[in-house]
């Protein structure tokens, strides 16, 4: 725990030094920055393996750049997550955040690379069972290996939205992917934009937990 203590305290001693480059590099659409990022990466990973970051911005607002740090769905590693903002400096022009929230609208579609994928396409199930809730995702060609096909990463990226990344982590108890029937609705599964009315319906029936991936 000490030693997670002060790697967290020079990590935002580097971010500190370094940050007015960052934020004019990428001002102006340069990213001269990139071995900074590389650099924050490698520091972040001395205090636990699964610590990520990315950037938002309102771009209809100006308003400050958000850095948004997270675990990659690794619940043991909520707490570093909270510990780390919680350490954190106050630097004008960036606010720093925990985990990914909501976001309204909720997006219709993402790009993964080449791939257009549209939420449309994804249905679910969301069932309590003794008290642990249990999701399924429904998809046409539901892949074997879940980490070579991208519309995983896309709904990873719809469920972020609709529920959270935190509430995904601690609430989900397992996320299991299927092949979608033609007639979904037949079998009483829903169309995915609809998760967060359900799961906000269902949540406070469930124990907070982790989430594993089948």
């Amino acid at each position: 725990m000490k030693q997670t203590r002060k790697n967290i305290a020079s990590f935002w001693e580097q971010l500190e030094d370094t940050i007015d480059q960052l934020l004019c590099s990428r001002a102006e659409d340069r990213f001269e920055a990139d071995t900074l990022l590389k650099d924050y990466r490698e520091q972040l990973q001395k205090i636990d393996r699964n610590l990520t970051f990315h950037f938002e911005r309102d771009d209809e607002t100006e308003g400050p750049v958000e850095m948004i740090f997270g675990c990659d769905g690794f619940p043991e590693s909520i707490s570093t997550v909270l510990s780390l903002i919680g350490a954190a400096p106050d630097l004008k022009g960036i606010n720093f955040k925990a985990f990914n929230h909501r976001y309204d609208p909720v997006p219709t579609h993402v790009h993964i690379g080449e791939e257009l994928c549209e939420i449309r396409d994804f249905w679910f199930a969301l069932r309590n069972v003794n008290g642990r809730l249990h999701l399924e995702i429904y998809m046409e060609d539901a892949p074997k290996v879940l980490d070579m096909d991208p519309r995983v990463e896309a709904v990873m990226i719809f469920l972020d939205a609709l529920i959270g990344e935190y509430e995904l982590m601690t609430r989900i108890w397992t996320l299991d992917w299927f092949e979608k029937p033609v007639a979904p609705e037949d079998f009483g599964y829903v169309p995915l934009r609809d998760l967060r009315t359900v799961f906000d319906e269902m949540k406070t029936q469930a124990t907070p937990v982790g989430i594993k991936l089948h």
